[in-house]
């Protein structure tokens, strides 16, 4: 997986895989690969997600912080 891949990116190639393998235009002698990128990428996006996720409740908990008055 590229260390510089967006999750846009990522999303758009799985998009494209699974347009592919629905539209019966891989071959069988590649589906294996296909499914197997795929798969990598589901877990890129779960992984970016997650950490999105962490980073916006932690931004929120600082704003919470901040605007409980002492």
């Amino acid at each position: 997986m590229e260390k510089n891949m967006t999750y846009e990116q990522a999303f758009e190639e799985l998009r494209i895989i699974a347009s592919e393998i629905e539209d019966e235009t891989v071959s069988v002698d590649v589906l294996a690969e296909k499914v197997k990128r795929a798969s990598e990428l589901i877990t890129f996006c779960q992984a970016k997600l997650r950490s999105t996720e962490v980073e916006v409740n932690k931004i929120i908990k600082q704003m919470e912080r901040k605007s409980i008055p002492e």
